[in-house]
């Protein structure tokens, strides 16, 4: 076991429940116009807001990675392939910035240079941020009348084998 084990499951759900989403999204063969309906208080749109998870995913772990991604601050118009593509490349950064040492309390200079914030502070909004915005989503495909997938981390847990029943035998008497 490794120091940064303990972020491999909340950094791994994130990847996956973004990208669960992307491509539920993509599999709807949502009109123009329904990728575009908002919902109060929501960020935008379905496509416009899958766009800021993945490019702020993106730009998170790769302040922690102190490395860059392209697709950050490009200008390319974002459709479902580039987004789950996108994401992929957020995500094998992230594997690469959890097998080594981090230095939760590395300085990172942020807000063209007019503040300091220590580098954990990254990771703990990753994660908050894209859970805060993709339940956004979720709501916006209710609002349609689309049941949303489960994306939670009991599902991620599921389909990645971090849960299971345990046979009558193990089970702990009570």
């Amino acid at each position: 076991m490794g120091l940064n084990d303990v972020l491999y499951d909340p950094i791994r759900h994130n990847i996956w429940a973004t990208k669960s989403l992307i491509k539920f999204c993509r599999d709807q063969h949502l009109s123009a116009e329904q990728l575009e309906v908002t919902g109060v208080g929501t960020y935008g749109g379905i496509l416009a807001t899958l766009d800021h998870i993945v490019r702020c995913e993106g730009s998170y772990v790769r302040r922690v990675a102190d490395s860059e991604l392209a697709f950050v601050d490009s200008d390319e118009t974002a459709d479902f392939d580039s987004l789950e593509r996108w994401n992929d490349e957020a995500g094998a950064l992230w594997e690469e910035v959890l097998a080594k040492p981090i230095d939760v309390e590395r300085v990172v200079v942020i807000d063209d240079n007019t503040r300091g914030t220590r580098l954990g502070i990254f990771i703990a909004q990753a994660i908050n941020h894209a859970n805060h915005h993709r339940e956004q989503v979720c709501a916006i495909l209710t609002g349609l009348g689309i049941q949303p997938p489960d994306i939670q981390a009991w599902e991620y847990a599921w389909t990645h084998s971090r849960i299971w029943d345990l046979p009558e035998s193990e089970r702990p008497a009570t």
